[in-house]
Protein backbone atom coordinates (compact mmCIF):
# COMPACT_ATOMS: atom_id res chain seq x y z
CA UNK A 1 0.00 0.00 0.00
CA UNK A 2 1.11 3.50 -1.04
CA UNK A 3 -0.03 6.51 0.79
CA UNK A 4 -1.19 9.00 -2.33
CA UNK A 5 -3.22 12.03 -3.34
CA UNK A 6 -5.59 11.82 -6.14
CA UNK A 7 -4.70 13.18 -9.20
CA UNK A 8 -6.56 14.50 -11.90
CA UNK A 9 -7.02 13.06 -13.96
CA UNK A 10 0.38 4.12 -21.56
CA UNK A 11 -0.13 1.29 -24.23
CA UNK A 12 0.99 -1.82 -26.47
CA UNK A 13 -0.38 -1.47 -29.63
CA UNK A 14 -4.59 -2.24 -30.07
CA UNK A 15 -5.43 -5.20 -32.26
CA UNK A 16 -8.45 -4.48 -34.52
CA UNK A 17 -11.78 -6.03 -33.66
CA UNK A 18 -13.94 -8.43 -35.18
CA UNK A 19 -17.09 -8.21 -35.10
CA UNK A 20 -19.37 -11.45 -36.19
CA UNK A 21 -18.41 -12.23 -39.73
CA UNK A 22 -16.71 -8.95 -40.79
CA UNK A 23 -13.46 -7.00 -39.51
CA UNK A 24 -13.76 -3.42 -38.12
CA UNK A 25 -10.91 -1.08 -39.77
CA UNK A 26 -8.65 0.92 -37.63
CA UNK A 27 -7.42 2.79 -40.33
CA UNK A 28 -7.50 6.80 -39.17
CA UNK A 29 -10.49 7.18 -41.75
CA UNK A 30 -12.31 5.12 -39.45
CA UNK A 31 -11.28 7.56 -36.65
CA UNK A 32 -13.73 9.19 -34.44
CA UNK A 33 -11.60 10.43 -31.58
CA UNK A 34 -7.67 10.84 -30.74
CA UNK A 35 -7.44 9.51 -26.86
CA UNK A 36 -4.33 10.90 -24.53
CA UNK A 37 -2.93 9.04 -22.07
CA UNK A 38 -0.58 10.11 -19.83
CA UNK A 39 1.27 7.33 -17.96
CA UNK A 40 4.73 6.78 -16.08
CA UNK A 41 7.33 4.48 -17.23
CA UNK A 42 10.43 3.20 -16.07
CA UNK A 43 11.98 3.12 -19.08
CA UNK A 44 11.36 6.83 -19.94
CA UNK A 45 14.10 8.31 -18.43
CA UNK A 46 12.84 9.62 -15.15
CA UNK A 47 10.12 11.64 -17.09
CA UNK A 48 6.36 10.54 -17.88
CA UNK A 49 4.71 9.45 -20.90
CA UNK A 50 1.59 10.52 -23.52
CA UNK A 51 0.53 7.93 -26.02
CA UNK A 52 -1.86 9.01 -28.76
CA UNK A 53 -4.62 6.52 -29.75
CA UNK A 54 -7.00 6.50 -32.60
CA UNK A 55 -11.08 5.47 -31.62
CA UNK A 56 -12.75 3.51 -34.16
CA UNK A 57 -16.40 4.52 -35.05
CA UNK A 58 -18.20 1.44 -35.12
CA UNK A 59 -16.18 -0.25 -32.00
CA UNK A 60 -14.85 2.07 -29.63
CA UNK A 61 -11.42 -0.03 -30.21
CA UNK A 62 -8.62 1.57 -29.52
CA UNK A 63 -5.14 1.65 -31.49
CA UNK A 64 -1.86 3.39 -31.23
CA UNK A 65 -0.96 6.58 -33.35
CA UNK A 66 2.52 6.52 -35.54
CA UNK A 67 5.01 8.28 -33.50
CA UNK A 68 3.70 7.50 -30.23
CA UNK A 69 4.58 8.16 -26.76
CA UNK A 70 6.51 11.06 -26.50
CA UNK A 71 7.57 12.56 -23.45
CA UNK A 72 5.33 14.23 -20.95
CA UNK A 73 8.01 16.85 -20.47
CA UNK A 74 7.93 15.81 -16.90
CA UNK A 75 7.84 13.77 -13.98
CA UNK A 76 4.69 11.55 -12.69
CA UNK A 77 2.14 13.09 -15.39
CA UNK A 78 -1.14 13.12 -13.73
CA UNK A 79 -3.75 15.07 -15.15
CA UNK A 80 -4.63 16.63 -18.74
CA UNK A 81 -7.11 18.61 -20.35
CA UNK A 82 -7.54 19.31 -24.25
CA UNK A 83 -8.18 23.01 -25.97
CA UNK A 84 -11.75 23.32 -27.48
CA UNK A 85 -10.24 23.90 -30.67
CA UNK A 86 -8.45 20.59 -30.75
CA UNK A 87 -5.43 21.99 -31.18
CA UNK A 88 -3.34 21.57 -27.79
CA UNK A 89 -3.48 19.20 -25.24
CA UNK A 90 -1.86 20.54 -21.41
CA UNK A 91 -0.23 17.95 -19.16
CA UNK A 92 0.46 18.75 -15.41
CA UNK A 93 3.88 16.93 -14.28
CA UNK A 94 3.24 16.66 -10.55
CA UNK A 95 6.85 15.12 -9.71
CA UNK A 96 8.22 18.72 -11.65
CA UNK A 97 5.70 21.42 -11.21
CA UNK A 98 5.00 21.65 -14.08
CA UNK A 99 2.79 22.10 -17.00
CA UNK A 100 3.46 21.07 -20.57
CA UNK A 101 1.87 21.65 -23.19
CA UNK A 102 1.50 19.99 -26.61
CA UNK A 103 0.09 20.62 -29.86
CA UNK A 104 -1.97 18.00 -31.39
CA UNK A 105 -1.54 17.22 -34.78
CA UNK A 106 -4.25 16.73 -37.23
CA UNK A 107 -3.05 12.78 -37.71
CA UNK A 108 -3.46 12.73 -33.58
CA UNK A 109 0.65 13.19 -33.13
CA UNK A 110 1.98 15.35 -30.32
CA UNK A 111 4.50 17.83 -30.74
CA UNK A 112 5.96 19.34 -27.51
CA UNK A 113 5.45 23.22 -27.12
CA UNK A 114 6.32 24.66 -24.11
CA UNK A 115 6.74 24.39 -20.16
CA UNK A 116 5.55 26.44 -17.51
CA UNK A 117 6.26 26.33 -13.80
CA UNK A 118 3.30 26.69 -11.61
CA UNK A 119 3.70 29.38 -8.73
CA UNK A 120 2.95 26.27 -5.75
CA UNK A 121 3.84 22.49 -6.39
CA UNK A 122 2.58 19.64 -7.03
CA UNK A 123 -0.20 19.64 -9.73
CA UNK A 124 -2.82 17.62 -9.37
CA UNK A 125 -5.57 18.81 -11.85
CA UNK A 126 -6.39 20.53 -14.96
CA UNK A 127 -9.91 22.16 -15.99
CA UNK A 128 -9.83 24.75 -19.14
CA UNK A 129 -13.06 27.00 -20.37
CA UNK A 130 -14.91 26.34 -22.84
CA UNK A 131 -13.65 29.25 -25.34
CA UNK A 132 -10.21 27.94 -24.83
CA UNK A 133 -8.44 31.48 -23.28
CA UNK A 134 -8.29 30.26 -19.31
CA UNK A 135 -6.49 27.36 -17.92
CA UNK A 136 -6.95 26.76 -14.50
CA UNK A 137 -3.93 24.51 -12.44
CA UNK A 138 -4.68 23.06 -8.93
CA UNK A 139 -2.06 22.84 -7.04
CA UNK A 140 -1.45 20.85 -4.11
CA UNK A 141 0.70 23.34 -1.84
CA UNK A 142 0.57 26.80 -2.13
CA UNK A 143 4.21 28.70 -2.51
CA UNK A 144 5.97 27.61 0.78
CA UNK A 145 4.37 24.22 1.51
CA UNK A 146 5.67 20.92 0.60
CA UNK A 147 4.93 17.07 2.03
CA UNK A 148 7.36 17.87 4.78
CA UNK A 149 5.57 21.06 5.73
CA UNK A 150 2.34 20.70 4.15
CA UNK A 151 -0.29 23.83 4.02
CA UNK A 152 -2.54 24.67 1.61
CA UNK A 153 -3.20 24.92 -2.10
CA UNK A 154 -3.71 26.93 -4.22
CA UNK A 155 -5.66 27.52 -7.65
CA UNK A 156 -3.56 29.07 -10.91
CA UNK A 157 -5.41 30.62 -13.49
CA UNK A 158 -3.10 30.97 -16.58
CA UNK A 159 -4.31 33.00 -20.05
CA UNK A 160 -4.33 30.83 -22.92
CA UNK A 161 -2.79 32.96 -26.22
CA UNK A 162 -4.49 32.45 -29.34
CA UNK A 163 -1.47 30.37 -30.47
CA UNK A 164 -2.12 28.06 -27.13
CA UNK A 165 1.18 29.32 -25.34
CA UNK A 166 0.05 30.24 -21.58
CA UNK A 167 0.47 33.96 -20.58
CA UNK A 168 1.41 35.23 -16.67
CA UNK A 169 -0.90 33.40 -14.21
CA UNK A 170 -4.29 36.33 -13.31
CA UNK A 171 -3.09 38.24 -10.33
CA UNK A 172 -5.39 37.29 -7.34
CA UNK A 173 -4.63 40.18 -4.32
CA UNK A 174 -0.96 40.97 -5.82
CA UNK A 175 -0.06 36.95 -6.24
CA UNK A 176 -0.51 35.04 -8.86
CA UNK A 177 -2.51 32.00 -7.37
CA UNK A 178 -5.52 32.05 -5.16
CA UNK A 179 -5.12 30.10 -1.78
CA UNK A 180 -7.39 27.46 -0.94
CA UNK A 181 -8.17 25.27 2.02
CA UNK A 182 -6.07 22.07 2.47
CA UNK A 183 -5.49 19.23 0.31
CA UNK A 184 -7.48 19.95 -2.69
CA UNK A 185 -8.00 17.59 -5.68
CA UNK A 186 -10.26 18.66 -8.13
CA UNK A 187 -11.12 21.65 -10.05
CA UNK A 188 -13.88 22.34 -12.29
CA UNK A 189 -15.11 25.36 -14.66
CA UNK A 190 -18.84 26.09 -15.39
CA UNK A 191 -19.58 25.78 -19.22
CA UNK A 192 -20.76 29.07 -19.41
CA UNK A 193 -17.06 30.20 -18.00
CA UNK A 194 -18.59 32.23 -14.89
CA UNK A 195 -17.73 30.07 -12.18
CA UNK A 196 -14.73 27.73 -10.88
CA UNK A 197 -15.29 25.15 -8.21
CA UNK A 198 -12.33 23.23 -6.51
CA UNK A 199 -12.95 20.21 -4.24
CA UNK A 200 -11.13 20.58 -0.56
CA UNK A 201 -10.80 16.99 0.99
CA UNK A 202 -9.24 18.85 3.97
CA UNK A 203 -7.56 15.44 4.30
CA UNK A 204 -4.91 12.81 2.69
CA UNK A 205 -6.75 10.53 0.74
CA UNK A 206 -4.72 7.24 0.58
CA UNK A 207 -4.77 5.23 -2.69
CA UNK A 208 -2.37 2.71 -4.13
CA UNK A 209 -1.78 5.14 -7.36
CA UNK A 210 0.42 7.96 -8.50
CA UNK A 211 1.63 10.72 -7.72
CA UNK A 212 2.70 8.69 -3.99
CA UNK A 213 4.25 9.55 -1.15
CA UNK A 214 6.31 6.96 1.37
CA UNK A 215 4.61 9.08 4.80
CA UNK A 216 1.92 10.83 4.59
CA UNK A 217 1.69 14.23 5.39
CA UNK A 218 0.05 15.16 8.63
CA UNK A 219 -3.02 17.34 8.73
CA UNK A 220 -2.49 20.96 9.91
CA UNK A 221 -4.66 21.94 12.37
CA UNK A 222 -5.75 25.04 10.78
CA UNK A 223 -7.12 22.93 7.87
CA UNK A 224 -11.44 22.21 8.39
CA UNK A 225 -12.43 18.96 9.88
CA UNK A 226 -14.33 18.07 6.89
CA UNK A 227 -14.53 18.63 3.12
CA UNK A 228 -15.52 21.41 1.30
CA UNK A 229 -15.71 22.97 -2.36
CA UNK A 230 -14.55 26.57 -2.71
CA UNK A 231 -16.45 28.61 -5.43
CA UNK A 232 -15.09 31.67 -7.32
CA UNK A 233 -16.85 33.91 -9.86
CA UNK A 234 -14.38 34.34 -12.79
CA UNK A 235 -13.76 37.42 -14.95
CA UNK A 236 -12.86 37.24 -18.51
CA UNK A 237 -8.80 37.54 -18.03
CA UNK A 238 -9.33 35.11 -15.66
CA UNK A 239 -9.32 37.14 -12.22
CA UNK A 240 -10.71 35.08 -9.17
CA UNK A 241 -13.55 36.04 -6.50
CA UNK A 242 -15.01 33.90 -3.92
CA UNK A 243 -19.17 33.80 -4.11
CA UNK A 244 -20.88 33.90 -1.29
CA UNK A 245 -21.12 31.12 1.53
CA UNK A 246 -18.08 29.80 0.29
CA UNK A 247 -16.63 27.25 0.67
CA UNK A 248 -19.32 24.86 0.84
CA UNK A 249 -19.77 21.28 2.73
CA UNK A 250 -19.03 18.71 1.16
CA UNK A 251 -19.39 15.68 2.82
CA UNK A 252 -16.20 13.93 4.71
CA UNK A 253 -13.27 13.94 1.54
CA UNK A 254 -14.75 15.56 -2.12
CA UNK A 255 -11.97 14.45 -4.64
CA UNK A 256 -13.42 14.44 -8.48
CA UNK A 257 -15.84 17.33 -9.37
CA UNK A 258 -17.91 17.57 -12.40
CA UNK A 259 -20.30 20.76 -14.04
CA UNK A 260 -23.19 19.84 -16.39
CA UNK A 261 -23.52 21.27 -19.28
CA UNK A 262 -26.38 23.72 -18.72
CA UNK A 263 -24.23 24.71 -16.03
CA UNK A 264 -26.76 23.94 -13.48
CA UNK A 265 -25.86 21.33 -11.31
CA UNK A 266 -22.29 20.41 -9.85
CA UNK A 267 -21.71 16.96 -8.82
CA UNK A 268 -18.98 16.01 -6.46
CA UNK A 269 -17.52 12.25 -5.32
CA UNK A 270 -17.10 11.37 -1.34
CA UNK A 271 -14.49 9.00 -1.26
CA UNK A 272 -14.88 8.11 1.85
CA UNK A 273 -18.72 7.81 2.38
CA UNK A 274 -19.09 6.35 -1.28
CA UNK A 275 -21.53 8.90 -2.19
CA UNK A 276 -22.06 11.16 -5.02
CA UNK A 277 -22.83 14.78 -3.74
CA UNK A 278 -25.06 16.84 -6.13
CA UNK A 279 -25.55 20.74 -5.83
CA UNK A 280 -27.78 23.39 -7.88
CA UNK A 281 -25.96 26.61 -8.83
CA UNK A 282 -27.70 29.76 -7.48
CA UNK A 283 -27.54 32.82 -8.91
CA UNK A 284 -24.24 34.35 -8.19
CA UNK A 285 -22.67 31.33 -7.77
CA UNK A 286 -23.37 29.82 -4.44
CA UNK A 287 -24.48 25.81 -3.88
CA UNK A 288 -27.22 24.31 -2.71
CA UNK A 289 -27.18 20.53 -1.53
CA UNK A 290 -30.16 18.74 -4.03
CA UNK A 291 -32.78 16.77 -2.04
CA UNK A 292 -32.76 13.54 -1.24
CA UNK A 293 -28.83 12.98 -1.80
CA UNK A 294 -26.33 12.04 -1.66
CA UNK A 295 -26.40 9.28 -3.87
CA UNK A 296 -25.08 5.86 -3.47
CA UNK A 297 -21.71 5.04 -5.34
CA UNK A 298 -19.57 1.91 -5.47
CA UNK A 299 -16.60 1.62 -3.02
CA UNK A 300 -14.18 4.32 -3.24
CA UNK A 301 -15.14 7.18 -5.83
CA UNK A 302 -12.58 9.37 -7.21
CA UNK A 303 -13.36 10.88 -10.45
CA UNK A 304 -17.07 11.45 -12.65
CA UNK A 305 -18.14 12.74 -15.74
CA UNK A 306 -21.06 14.20 -17.17
CA UNK A 307 -21.45 12.88 -20.52
CA UNK A 308 -22.61 15.69 -23.58
CA UNK A 309 -25.82 14.95 -23.99
CA UNK A 310 -26.68 16.06 -20.14
CA UNK A 311 -28.25 13.16 -19.90
CA UNK A 312 -26.21 10.40 -17.70
CA UNK A 313 -23.23 10.97 -14.93
CA UNK A 314 -20.47 8.24 -14.47
CA UNK A 315 -18.45 8.03 -11.74
CA UNK A 316 -15.28 6.07 -11.63
CA UNK A 317 -14.64 3.61 -8.10
CA UNK A 318 -11.46 2.95 -7.35
CA UNK A 319 -11.35 0.34 -5.30
CA UNK A 320 -14.35 -1.53 -6.51
CA UNK A 321 -12.94 -1.45 -10.06
CA UNK A 322 -16.56 -0.39 -11.15
CA UNK A 323 -17.94 2.34 -13.30
CA UNK A 324 -21.55 3.58 -11.25
CA UNK A 325 -24.02 4.81 -14.07
CA UNK A 326 -26.58 7.37 -13.36
CA UNK A 327 -29.26 9.43 -15.19
CA UNK A 328 -29.43 13.14 -14.40
CA UNK A 329 -32.98 15.18 -14.10
CA UNK A 330 -32.97 17.87 -16.62
CA UNK A 331 -35.20 19.62 -14.70
CA UNK A 332 -34.34 19.21 -11.23
CA UNK A 333 -30.56 17.56 -11.70
CA UNK A 334 -31.10 15.16 -9.45
CA UNK A 335 -29.13 12.22 -10.20
CA UNK A 336 -30.55 8.35 -10.65
CA UNK A 337 -28.94 4.93 -10.41
CA UNK A 338 -29.79 2.85 -13.86
CA UNK A 339 -31.16 -0.64 -13.37
CA UNK A 340 -27.64 -1.62 -14.79
CA UNK A 341 -26.15 0.52 -12.68
CA UNK A 342 -22.34 -1.08 -12.47
CA UNK A 343 -20.22 -1.45 -14.91
CA UNK A 344 -17.09 -3.83 -14.08
CA UNK A 345 -13.70 -2.48 -15.68
CA UNK A 346 -12.13 -5.74 -14.97
CA UNK A 347 -8.67 -4.78 -13.66
CA UNK A 348 -8.88 -2.50 -10.66
CA UNK A 349 -7.93 1.27 -10.07
CA UNK A 350 -10.17 3.46 -12.49
CA UNK A 351 -9.16 7.34 -11.84
CA UNK A 352 -10.01 9.46 -14.80
CA UNK A 353 -12.84 9.13 -16.73
CA UNK A 354 -14.32 10.51 -20.26
CA UNK A 355 -17.20 10.32 -22.17
CA UNK A 356 -15.86 10.50 -25.98
CA UNK A 357 -16.45 14.32 -27.11
CA UNK A 358 -17.36 12.83 -31.53
CA UNK A 359 -20.20 11.22 -31.03
CA UNK A 360 -20.74 10.37 -27.05
CA UNK A 361 -20.96 6.59 -27.83
CA UNK A 362 -17.85 5.70 -25.91
CA UNK A 363 -16.65 5.79 -22.21
CA UNK A 364 -12.42 5.35 -21.32
CA UNK A 365 -11.22 4.88 -17.95
CA UNK A 366 -7.54 4.94 -17.14
CA UNK A 367 -6.93 1.91 -14.53
CA UNK A 368 -3.78 3.08 -12.34
CA UNK A 369 -3.18 -0.18 -10.57
CA UNK A 370 -3.11 -2.31 -13.49
CA UNK A 371 -1.16 -0.50 -16.36
CA UNK A 372 -4.25 -0.41 -18.76
CA UNK A 373 -7.86 1.35 -20.26
CA UNK A 374 -10.99 0.52 -19.47
CA UNK A 375 -13.82 0.84 -22.91
CA UNK A 376 -17.27 0.68 -22.43
CA UNK A 377 -19.85 1.06 -25.26
CA UNK A 378 -22.78 4.12 -24.17
CA UNK A 379 -26.19 3.22 -25.02
CA UNK A 380 -27.38 6.62 -26.02
CA UNK A 381 -31.13 6.26 -25.14
CA UNK A 382 -30.60 4.15 -21.75
CA UNK A 383 -26.88 5.12 -20.59
CA UNK A 384 -26.34 1.76 -19.96
CA UNK A 385 -22.51 0.45 -20.20
CA UNK A 386 -20.94 -2.53 -22.06
CA UNK A 387 -17.35 -3.67 -22.47
CA UNK A 388 -15.73 -2.86 -25.61
CA UNK A 389 -14.80 -6.25 -27.10
CA UNK A 390 -10.78 -6.89 -26.08
CA UNK A 391 -11.06 -4.00 -23.14
CA UNK A 392 -9.16 -3.28 -20.78
CA UNK A 393 -6.46 -2.51 -23.55
CA UNK A 394 -2.76 -2.83 -21.95
CA UNK A 395 -0.50 0.33 -21.52
CA UNK A 396 2.88 1.14 -20.96
CA UNK A 397 3.76 1.77 -17.21
CA UNK A 398 1.13 3.02 -15.15
CA UNK A 399 -1.65 4.93 -16.62
CA UNK A 400 -2.76 7.76 -14.75
CA UNK A 401 -5.66 10.01 -16.48
CA UNK A 402 -7.16 10.25 -20.01
CA UNK A 403 -8.15 12.92 -22.75
CA UNK A 404 -9.47 13.45 -25.83
CA UNK A 405 -10.83 15.35 -29.37
CA UNK A 406 -13.05 14.90 -31.80
CA UNK A 407 -11.78 13.69 -35.21
CA UNK A 408 -13.47 15.50 -38.10
CA UNK A 409 -16.84 16.90 -37.62
CA UNK A 410 -19.35 14.65 -35.63
CA UNK A 411 -22.64 15.65 -33.63
CA UNK A 412 -23.30 13.84 -30.44
CA UNK A 413 -25.75 10.84 -31.73
CA UNK A 414 -28.94 9.07 -30.81
CA UNK A 415 -30.01 5.65 -31.85
CA UNK A 416 -32.16 3.28 -31.79
CA UNK A 417 -31.29 0.49 -28.90
CA UNK A 418 -30.48 -2.94 -30.46
CA UNK A 419 -29.13 -6.31 -28.99
CA UNK A 420 -25.70 -5.56 -27.52
CA UNK A 421 -26.11 -1.92 -27.83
Amino acid sequence: MKWTRIGQGLLAAAACLGLGFGITSCSPSDTIDYLFVTSNSASAGGNGQVSSWHVDSVSGAISQVAGSPVSSQGANPVAEVASPNQQHLYVANHGSNNIAEFIIGTDGQLSSGHTYTTPGSEPVALAINNAGTLLFVLDFYGPGFTDASPGPGALVVFPVNSDGTLGTPASSGGQPYTTLQCFPTGVAVAPNGSYAYVSNTNSFVVTTSPPSTTTPPPTPTTCPTSGTISGFSVSSSGVLTSVPGSPFSAGTTPTGIAIDVTSRFLYTTDSVQNELIAYGILSGGALQPLTNGPFATGVFPVNLVVDPRDQYLYVSNYNASTISAFTISQASGQPSALASNTFDTHDPGPTCILVDPALGRYVYASLSQFNAVAAAQLNPNTGELTSVQNSPYSVTGTATCVAAVPHGNHATQYVSSTAGQ
